[in-house]
């Protein structure tokens, strides 16, 4: 597929602003033994100079391992790992997408209950393509072979593709907002997602 994760993560990065992202320190090897593979390389850079969080206040961005005192869904990739394996079994399994459920790997849910997710197809993680697992996309199932900053990019700059791939409306102006700085907001009384009064 001939891609730069490097490149693909500063382009977001100038669509994106990463004032209220945090680098979520991540010990790689611990996660690697967990899940039993390497991550993407524009993973792993996002989680460094975002983390995890709110983009856009429609994607939710999410950990690769369960954390306790995260603001919002600190359950880390599992959970919406196995919803993404349980949407592809209740649409039609492998009459819909051929392809092995346990290769399904989920990294980012909306708001409109699309689940962003990789094809852990490939032996090299550089290579596993997006898979959208989209609540009222058409067709419900995409497979688009970039990487996850690439995805969010075309996801943010280009409406058509924006139209195909996601179920809610994003806004016009894009941000980014770290789990930590979400619940600071919300412990303040103010909207986690634009730092606004209720």
């Amino acid at each position: 597929m001939g891609r730069n994760p490097q490149s693909a993560a500063a382009a977001l990065a100038q669509v994106v602003p990463t004032r209220h992202g945090v680098d979520e320190r991540i010990d790689w090897s611990k996660v690697e033994e967990i899940w039993g593979t390497r991550f993407p390389a524009d993973y792993l850079a996002f989680m460094e100079v975002y983390g995890a969080g709110q983009l856009s206040g429609e994607v939710g961005i999410l950990l690769p391992v369960p954390r306790t005192d995260a603001y919002s869904d600190g359950s880390g990739l599992r959970n919406e790992t196995e919803n993404a394996r349980g949407t592809w079994k209740m649409l039609g399994g492998r009459a819909a997408l051929d392809v092995d459920p346990g290769s399904i790997l989920a990294w980012g849910v909306t708001t409109g209950a699309d689940i962003y997710c990789w094809l852990t197809t490939d032996d090299d993680p550089e290579r596993w393509p997006v898979l959208v697992c989209g609540r009222h996309t058409s067709p419900a199932f995409q497979v688009h072979p970039f990487g996850m900053a690439e995805f969010l990019r075309r996801l943010l700059t280009d409406e058509e593709f924006q139209e195909e791939t996601i179920s809610v409306t994003l806004p016009g102006e894009h941000s980014f907002v770290n789990w930590r700085e979400q619940k600071r907001r919300w412990d303040a009384g103010l909207d986690p997602s634009t730092g606004e009064p209720w």
